[in-house]
C-alpha cells in the first residue's frame, strides 16, 4: 500500500480540507530517492486564519461546555479509529520516514494508546477542595488555556503528536499542528481520523488544523501568534531556545523536548547477551534517529575488550535495507541531506582520532544506489571531550568509551549538556539504584532500553528539554489552574458598614 493511497496532499486549515497556499514541499521516500508525494506548505496567512479558527471553536459552547467524561469519549473514538487505520498509518510513515513497518505500526498503536490513556485519565481526573484556613471553602480547578500550538519532528510524527493532540483536547483546547516538513503524510492521515471523530460527536472541525511548512515561516507564525497560549515542541536544542523565548516574552508555558547524548553503561557484572541486544537496539533501531538513542557506550574496562570485539561482530551482521522489507533492521535516514550530515559526523570522528571499528559509510551495491542508507557505525579511541561525543548526531553512530571506577563514569557520563537518557546494565540492583539516581537524565532503563509508557512522565534535564509529556499531569499543563473562595460566615467582613 503506498503512502499516496491513504493521505490527500490537503491541508487541514480552519477545519477544512484544501492545498496549502504556500511553497511545494516533495516528501521522498528515502529508501529509494522517489518523490511520495507533493505538499503545498501553509502560510503565515493560513495560520492566523487557523488560529482565529481555532479560538471561536474553543469558545464554542458545543466544546466549552462539553463534560470532561463527552470529551473522554471523543478521544477514546480517536483511538478506536486510529487503531483500525494502523496499517495504513504505518505505510504512510514507512514511504515518508524510511522506519520499518514494525516499528511504524508499533507507533501507529502507541498513538492509539495515548489517546486512550488520555480519555481514561481525563474521565478519572478530579479537582481538589483545599484545606480551609478561614471562614470560607476553598477550591482548585482547571480550565482550557484556549487555542495551543504542537511542534513536532520528522522521526517519530504520529506517536509525537498524539502526546500533544490528546492532552491538549483532553484540557478543552483546539490545536495548531505543525509537523515536520519532511514528513506531513502521517501527520495529514491522522488530522483526517481526529476530523472524523470531531465530525461524529457535532464538534467544530477547527478544534484542529494541520499545518506543513518549514519553521521559519509556519512554526513561527504559530509561536508568535497571539492567540496561542501554549506550545508543546519536540526537536533541535537551539530551536527550542527560540522557541522559548518567544514564550517567555509572550508570558506563556511551553514544553520542550530537546536533544541528547544519551550514556549506555555496561558494568562488569552485566549479562552480556542482554546488554549487547540492548545497546544495538538502542542506538541502532530508528537509524538512531532518535532523541534518547544510547549513543555514548561506557563498558567497564575488565570486559571492554571482548564485550566491544563481540559487539562489533554483530552490528556487521544487521540488515541494512528498506522499511518495507521484513528482514530489515536498520531503513534509510529520513533524507539524503540528513545522511550527508550524519557521514560528515563521522568524518569529523576520524579527524579527532577516531577509530573507526565497523561502518562508517554508506552500504555498497545497487540496492543501496538511490537511498539515503548509512551503515551502523561504531567509533573508539576518543575522548568524551571530543565534540564526536559532545554533539548530537541523531543517526546509527555509537562512540565506545573505556570506564575505570564508578566515580570516573558518572563524571563522565553526565559531562555533556544533555540529560535526557540513560542506559545501565547490571546484575546488581543496589549499584543500578545508585548509579541511576546519579546520573543527570530524565529517563533511566536498567536491563532495557528504549521502552515507554503513556502513563509514565517523560522529560528532560540540562538542554534536553523543559517540562513533562505523558503521565496523568498531561492535561493539567494543558490548562489553567484558578482557585475559588466561597465564604461561609455570616459575620460582616473588616470593613463592612
Amino acid at each position: 500500500m503506498s503512502a499516496a493511497s491513504v493521505c490527500s496532499t490537503d491541508i487541514l486549515v480552519a477545519g477544512r480540507w484544501r492545498r496549502g497556499a504556500g511553497a511545494p514541499v516533495d516528501t521522498v521516500d528515502p529508501a529509494t530517492g522517489a518523490v511520495v508525494a507533493t505538499v503545498h506548505s501553509a502560510t503565515a496567512e493560513e495560520v492566523d486564519e487557523a488560529a482565529r479558527a481555532a479560538a471561536d471553536a474553543a469558545a464554542d459552547p458545543a466544546w466549552r461546555d462539553l463534560l470532561p467524561h463527552r470529551r473522554a469519549a471523543l478521544l477514546y473514538r480517536i483511538a478506536e479509529l486510529t487503531e483500525e487505520a494502523a496499517d495504513e498509518l504505518a505505510a504512510t510513515q514507512t514511504a515518508d520516514t524510511g522506519k520499518t513497518l514494525a516499528e511504524t505500526r508499533a507507533l501507529a498503536l502507541s498513538a492509539a494508546g495515548t489517546f486512550r490513556y488520555t480519555a481514561a485519565a481525563l474521565e478519572t481526573a478530579e479537582e481538589a477542595v483545599t484545606p480551609a484556613r478561614g471562614p470560607y471553602v476553598t477550591m482548585s480547578v482547571h480550565e482550557p488555556i484556549g487555542v495551543v500550538g504542537a511542534i513536532n519532528p520528522w522521526n517519530s510524527p504520529v506517536a509525537s503528536d498524539a502526546q500533544k493532540i490528546a492532552p491538549a483536547l483532553a484540557a478543552g483546547n483546539a490545536v495548531l499542528l505543525k509537523p515536520a516538513a519532511w514528513t506531513p503524510l502521517v501527520s495529514l492521515r491522522l488530522g483526517r481520523i481526529i476530523t472524523r471523530a470531531l465530525t461524529e460527536h457535532g464538534l467544530p472541525t477547527a478544534l484542529l488544523s494541520v499545518l506543513p511548512g518549514s519553521g521559519r515561516v509556519v512554526g513561527d507564525a504559530v509561536v508568535r501568534h497571539p492567540l496561542v497560549g501554549r506550545i508543546g515542541f519536540t526537536g533541535g536544542t537551539e530551536t527550542g531556545r527560540g522557541i522559548a523565548a518567544v514564550a517567555a516574552q509572550k508570558l506563556i508555558p511551553a514544553s520542550l523536548e530537546l536533544g541528547g547524548k544519551s550514556p549506555t553503561i555496561v558494568r562488569a557484572d552485566a549479562d552480556v547477551e542482554q546488554a549487547l541486544a540492548g545497546v544495538m537496539f538502542g542506538i541502532f533501531s530508528s537509524s538512531g534517529q532518535s532523541c534518547i538513542a544510547g549513543s555514548r557506550l561506557f563498558v567497564a574496562r575488565e570486559i571492554h575488550d571482548t564485550f566491544v570485539a563481540e559487539l562489533v561482530a554483530r552490528v556487521r551482521k544487521l540488515r541494512v535495507g528498506p522499511g518495507t522489507d521484513p528482514a530489515t533492521q536498520v531503513g534509510p535516514l529520513v533524507h539524503h541531506r540528513h545522511r550527508d550530515a550524519v557521514a560528515a559526523y563521522v568524518d569529523l570522528a576520524r579527524s579527532e582520532g577516531a577509530e573507526v571499528l565497523c561502518g562508517g559509510a554508506p552500504p555498497e551495491g545497487p540496492a543501496y544506489a538511490d537511498g539515503a542508507y548509512y551503515l551502523p557505525t561504531v567509533l573508539a579511541g576518543l575522548d568524551n571531550s571530543s565534540r564526536t561525543c559532545q554533539e548530537e548526531i541523531f543517526g546509527p553512530v555509537l562512540v565506545v568509551l573505556p570506564y575505570d571506577d564508578e566515580d570516573d563514569l558518572v563524571r563522565r557520563a553526565n559531562d555533556s549538556v544533555y540529560g535526557l537518557a540513560c542506559g545501565i546494565w547490571t546484575r546488581d540492583h543496589r549499584a543500578a539504584w545508585r548509579l541511576a539516581r546519579r546520573i543527570d537524565a530524565g529517563t533511566v532503563w536498567i536491563n532495557t532500553y528504549k521502552q515507554f509508557s503513556a502513563s509514565t512522565p517523560f522529560s528532560g534535564m540540562k538542554d534536553s528539554g523543559l517540562g513533562t509529556e505523558k503521565g496523568r499531569d498531561a492535561i493539567r499543563a494543558y490548562q489553567r489552574q484558578k482557585s475559588l473562595y466561597w465564604g461561609t460566615s455570616d459575620a460582616p467582613l473588616p470593613w463592612a458598614n
